[in-house]
């Protein structure tokens, strides 16, 4: 080995090296490596925004929680060089269909819609935090893992997050903190930002399982019954995501939890048939949305944001979404394509967008909490009206796609071009310009 290439490989080395070591400052630090974190680094990568993406988990998601990306957040992750894998490994399914057990009350046709992407894409969150990590990998990034963010403290210079690694407390200062750090958001509570909203009644049972499902693996299933809800939707593998309305849910719902829930909801003119459990969980949701998207330096995105109901599939979609344009913003402020006042662009278009997905999903949950015969007589006869109304079905295909809400995913043309600063020092020695 000559002396050059021993010379190249250290450098490499010590390069990775450096690249795993949580530096002390940064222009943006991000808090939670879910599916929005990843999305918004992915953005900043391409952006060519120094930051840093730290999780408290050792490792990503290994359960499937959110199953469906719709056709709003697809066109909003092309940019980002993930869409076309997205594609490959998931289900494209056209059909969305709500029931009362045997009878269909309304049917959507997703694929006479108005986009590149006419369909409802079944692919388990797991997978699609694999996709984003890749492409992180592929940028030259790292997910800084086991980091656990404990104070967040802003002053008129930036934001200083005090974090754990291996037991020892560090640092980071930041231009820019952003917590994706879900629904207990320690960002959010550092920021002291309100979180308007409340818990339903009701908990939800959640599983991936194996069936002989009647109905069959074309469409996206919404069952209504005097029991409660049920949903049933195909995964790209063969198997179906079961969400279910349940008073008080076991921990760890089992094969005949699963069973009795479809007995008692599920088609009756043939029997649902559990074959295997693959994983099941129970959760509780709230309906909340933050009062502000922003205090000064510090944004906030996904659940940390807005939660809600998963009827209609939303949660997940609507944080990516948050993340792309908030990725946008970031980085054509720090390249200087945007004055800093334009972040407010971010809460104005975002909030709105949440707050139209937080009653959509609140009037189907609504809908499907229904209890009285009298109730469920009105929705179902409600349901079928709209069911003969093509303009009125179209309508709502497009909220559930995200489409309708296009514009609010949609930054405007930058006010100006980029305004490069050019710093003293070994750097600008070398001819290189760095962006404020």
């Amino acid at each position: 080995m000559t002396n050059a290439t021993a010379s190249a490989r250290k450098s490499t080395c010590v390069d990775k090296w450096r690249k795993k070591m949580l530096p002390e400052t940064t222009k943006v630090l991000i808090i939670g490596a879910g599916p929005t974190g990843m999305a918004l680094s992915i953005a900043l990568h391409q952006a060519g925004v120094d930051h840093v993406l730290i999780d408290r988990l050792a490792h990503g998601l290994q359960s499937s929680r959110a199953g469906v990306i719709h056709a709003q957040t697809l066109e909003s992750l092309e940019p980002l060089g993930v869409t076309g894998r997205l594609t490959e490994l998931a289900l494209k399914l056209e059909n969305f269909a709500i029931r009362d057990r045997n009878r269909a009350l309304l049917k959507l046709d997703f694929g006479k819609l108005p986009t590149k992407h006419p369909y409802l894409l079944m692919l388990p969150q797991n997978l699609t935090e694999q996709v984003f990590a890749e492409r992180i990998a592929a940028l030259g990034g790292v997910i800084h893992r086991s980091v656990e963010a404990r104070t967040v403290v802003q002053d008129v210079d930036g934001a200083h997050v005090t974090v754990v690694e291996n037991g020892r407390e560090k640092l980071i200062s930041a231009r820019y903190v952003v917590g994706a750090d879900g629904m207990n958001s320690l960002a959010r509570k550092s920021a002291g930002i309100e979180f308007d909203g409340a818990a339903y009644d009701a908990s939800f049972v959640l599983a991936d399982v194996r069936l002989d499902w009647p109905v069959g693996a074309t469409e996206v299933s919404l069952l209504f019954a005097s029991a409660g809800l049920v949903v049933v939707a195909p995964l790209p593998d063969g198997s179906y995501r079961v969400v279910a309305t349940v008073d008080d849910a076991p921990e760890k719902p089992d094969v005949a939890d699963i069973q009795a829930l479809l007995d008692s909801r599920g088609p009756t003119k043939e029997r649902t048939r559990v074959i295997d459990l693959m994983w099941s969980s129970r959760f509780r949701v709230h309906h909340r949305l933050v009062r502000a998207y922003r205090k000064d330096r510090l944004f906030l995105m996904g659940d940390a944001a807005h939660v809600h109901s998963p009827a209609g599939g939303q949660g997940m979609n609507t944080g990516i979404i948050d993340a792309v344009m908030l990725g946008q913003l970031l980085g054509d402020v720090v390249n200087g394509v945007r004055p800093e006042a334009e972040l407010d662009l971010y809460e104005k278009l975002r909030r709105p967008a949440a707050q139209e997905v937080l009653e959509l999903a609140g009037r189907m949950t609504e809908m499907a909490l229904a209890r009285s015969p009298v109730k469920r007589f009105l929705r179902n006869l409600a349901l079928s009206v709209l069911n003969l109304n093509p303009f009125l079905k179209r309508r709502l295909a497009l909220k559930l796609s995200g489409l309708s809400r296009a514009p609010l995913a949609r930054l405007p043309v930058p006010s100006r071009q980029p305004v490069p600063v050019t710093r003293t020092g070994p750097v600008a020695k070398q001819g290189m310009k760095l962006a404020a």
